[in-house]
């Protein structure tokens, strides 16, 4: 029996679970692309056949779901528990740049297979339009910190909302969990760098006339 909205848990051959045949097919999307890889791929990588894969998950595009759902779920409670915290808009906007940093690090597989997805399916439109809805919801919190003062009022809050999201994404690119900068460093140093900059207060002064 499962709770309401859980997906069922198949319980396939000993020595693999449902968790590690998403992980791994989530590895063979991104390094070959979702459209190249078949279940025949993964089982062939796992050393199963392909109806081992199937007591596990009932389709290749049940995987797909179940990793992009990952990445969308943690990022949706992030901003969702920066849009119910206390204190003021621009806290909680920087609240939420900063979960999603650590959301990206603690599940960057998942995440950079998310940004990968171009709509090419009904389970793609379904995670694209989970985005969209994140946007608005980000860009609703620079409005409401551009109200009350604290953030620039002259730049629209949607193109806001993308550049911020934008940044975190760009970690997909580079970060490495076994590289020099730990996670929680990564997002102190991102949201820092994103509502204060790199220019001193020097820099910021007046040029001469």
């Amino acid at each position: 029996m499962t709770d309401a909205g859980e997906r069922p848990v198949r319980r396939g051959r000993p020595g693999y679970d449902q968790g590690t045949v998403l992980r791994r097919a989530i590895e063979l999307f991104n390094e070959r692309g979702y459209d190249r890889t078949s279940v025949g791929d993964l089982a062939k990588d796992l050393g199963l056949t392909k109806s081992a894969i199937y007591h596990h998950v009932a389709s290749k595009e049940e995987l797909l779901a179940a990793a992009l759902d990952e990445a969308l779920d943690g990022l949706s409670a992030a901003i969702d528990e920066a849009l119910a915290g206390p204190g003021s808009a621009y806290d909680r906007l920087r609240q939420a740049v900063h979960r999603s940093v650590e959301i990206l690090v603690r599940h960057q597989p998942a995440v950079t297979l998310l940004l990968r997805v171009r709509g090419n399916s009904a389970v793609e439109l379904a995670a694209l339009e989970r985005r969209r809805r994140l946007d608005e919801q980000l860009a609703a919190l620079v409005a409401a910190a551009a109200a009350e003062g604290t953030v620039r009022a002259d730049l629209p809050p949607a193109l806001a909302s993308r550049l911020l999201f934008g940044l975190v994404n760009s970690l997909v690119e580079w970060y490495r969990p076994d590289g020099p900068v730990d996670g929680d460093t990564l997002a102190d140093d991102l949201a820092t760098m994103a509502f204060e900059g790199l220019a001193t207060g020097a820099a910021r002064a007046p040029l001469p006339a």
